[in-house]
């Protein structure tokens, strides 16, 4: 029997780990590893038109899994277009180990074609980043790489010069069992009598919660009823918790909409449960806070608090749902759910006034029709700019539904690059990209790799011909928009060019029967549809210091809302209301 060499030891831990496809361009470096994909029947190689869409799409595999997901790049240029996709799945805590292949080891240090040093590069973007320099580091080292993605919940990165993942392995080692899944942390006794306390002394509690609820929405639901909480939720908490939640008081932030900001500021005590909620204008500063959070590291960086908690968000809950005790007053929540039912009503017809016949075609009325078209347990994935809008407010989660987009690095042009890696984890499940024109253009490269493959994905491309949010951006500033037009093709046209399903709509009246034929088409499709560049957003709370570094404008062409079937969901829950 041959000998392995460095390289097939190397994808051989990989399967190991779980890992079932490496995403990347081929390269020279990268030939041995390439290769030993090859003749490995239990990994594919996902060749890719760009290395940035290999780093999304992996990052957004890891999320849907919640597994391990790789990607790799040649030596210097080609890895270093990882990096932004890396920084990405870094920060939405997505395991995902990196091979950052190198010049030949010996040229190390010479400025040698391509040299570039990827173990410093990588560095912000990863819990570990090293460089391989003998055969014999190697299964330790990947093991190592591979327990700190997993561990710590992000990106790790191995460099390894194409000369050394050439050469023969040393005698195989003995297989070390590896860290595949991680723990449950629940807090110290002592923290949990405290937060019991404050709980029981506080008369108006709310629950703030971002992504770190996932897997604990049942026991956020009990919490709440226990302590007559309302419940608001931050962008990538919205999946988690904005379902079947009848507490729910809707989203703040720059993207909200509803109670939530009331809810968060006329309380006695906030408890941010699994949330590094970044713009701490939003949170209130002479209420009691209490953070939750797996973390540690992120306690307290967003806010002062009053006490912090060092466990995840569901073992955390279990251990406090039987301590406190159960509230009977419930005026602060009813108060709440009716400022919620209220200022959903008050902007709910931004988007049923007229919109069938407004030319061009209002963005939330797409979006509110896709997410009525949608199939119950779609994929979205969210290009970062008024996309995100438009998903924040019109995309009803169920607790099958994902959405998922660059939501903490934000990034432009991730939407199609995460579709991909999102559908090959399930070719049967429907995938849909909320692209807006500048960030569909800008990878639209890789909607051949969506032809290649045959991958089922379906584009909807908001076009209005302009970066939207960065023409916000300038009004906010008292600007005029410059350098913001985009002159578009006709994107539908280039999608039938490369062979997929390709469609323009123009006309609302068109709209539900485009996505409903591109639903229906068995492989890639693309919805061209040309939207109103006038339909902006702005929060319901806004001050000077909110503005800084995003969109906001109080022009009035900005339309305040739309909010799809959320509206449905606060009437609902305001029939629970007791009358007097």
């Amino acid at each position: 029997m041959a000998k392995q060499n460095v390289a097939e030891q190397f994808v051989d831990i990989l399967v190991r780990a779980g890992v079932r496809r490496l995403y990347g361009v081929v390269g020279d470096s990268l030939n041995p590893v390439v290769d030993a994909v090859r003749r490995n029947a239990a990994i594919d190689w996902i060749h890719v038109r760009h290395e940035e869409t290999a780093a999304f799409a992996a990052g957004a595999e890891a999320q849907v899994t919640g597994k391990l997901a790789a990607c790799a790049g040649s030596c210097g240029p080609g890895n270093l277009h990882l990096i932004n996709g890396l920084y990405d799945a870094h920060r939405s805590m997505a395991p995902v180990l990196a091979l950052a292949s190198h010049i030949p080891s010996s040229e190390i240090g010479l400025g040698y074609f391509q040299e570039t040093h990827p173990d410093r590069l990588f560095q912000e973007c990863s819990h570990y980043s090293e460089l391989i320099s003998s055969p014999k580091q190697m299964p330790r080292l990947l093991q190592t790489a591979i327990q700190h993605a997993v561990g710590q919940s992000g990106v790790s990165v191995v460099s390894l010069p194409g000369d050394i993942a050439a050469e023969p392995a040393p005698d195989k080692p003995l297989e070390s069992a590896l860290v595949t899944s991680r723990p449950t942390v629940r807090p110290g006794d002592a923290e949990l009598d405290r937060l019991v306390e404050m709980i029981d002394k506080a008369g108006r509690v709310t629950l703030f919660c971002g992504s770190g609820t996932a897997g604990a929405h049942a026991e956020v639901m009990q919490f709440a009823g226990r302590i007559k909480s309302p419940v608001g939720h931050a962008l990538r908490g919205k999946e988690w918790i904005q379902y079947d939640n009848p507490y729910d008081v809707g989203m703040s932030g720059l993207l909200g909409y509803g109670a939530a900001y009331e809810a968060t500021h006329e309380c006695d005590l906030l408890i941010l449960l699994g949330t590094d909620f970044p713009y701490n204008a939003f949170l209130p500063d002479d209420v009691q806070i209490a953070q939750i959070d797996v973390r540690p590291e992120v306690l307290g960086r967003r806010s002062r608090l009053d006490l912090a908690v060092w466990g995840d968000v569901r073992e955390t809950l279990r251990c406090l749902i039987p301590r406190v005790r159960e509230k009977t007053d419930r005026r602060f929540l009813d108060k709440m759910l009716k400022k919620h039912a209220d200022a959903l009503e008050g902007v709910v017809k931004a988007y049923t006034r007229k919109v069938e016949k407004h030319v061009p075609i209002h963005p939330e009325y797409v979006a509110a029709v896709l997410d009525e078209v949608a199939a119950d347990d779609a994929v979205f994935t969210v290009d970062t700019g008024m996309c995100n809008v438009w998903a924040a407010r019109y995309i009803s989660p169920n607790g099958r539904r994902r959405i998922i987009g660059s939501f903490s690095h934000g990034s432009m042009a991730n939407a199609l690059p995460m579709a991909i890696g999102a559908q090959f984890t399930d070719r049967r499940r429907q995938v849909v990209s909320l692209s807006g024109d500048g960030g569909f253009s800008m990878l639209m490269g890789d909607f051949l790799t969506l032809v290649q493959y045959d991958l089922p994905v379906k584009v909807v491309l908001f076009n209005n011909s302009s970066l939207g949010m960065v023409e916000l951006e300038m009004l906010v500033a008292g600007l005029p928009s410059y350098g913001t037009a985009n002159t578009n093709p006709d994107f539908a046209a280039v999608a039938r060019a490369c062979g997929a399903h390709g469609v323009r709509v123009e006309k609302p009246k068109q709209l539900a029967g485009a996505l409903k034929d591109a639903f229906r088409h068995k492989g890639p499709a693309l919805v061209d549809i040309v939207t109103d560049p006038n339909a902006l957003s702005i929060p319901p709370k806004i001050s000077k210091e909110m503005v800084t570094g995003f969109a906001l404008s109080a022009s009035k062409m900005v339309l305040d809302g739309g909010v799809g079937r959320m509206v449905q969901m606060a009437r609902s829950n305001l029939r629970n209301v007791p009358r007097p």
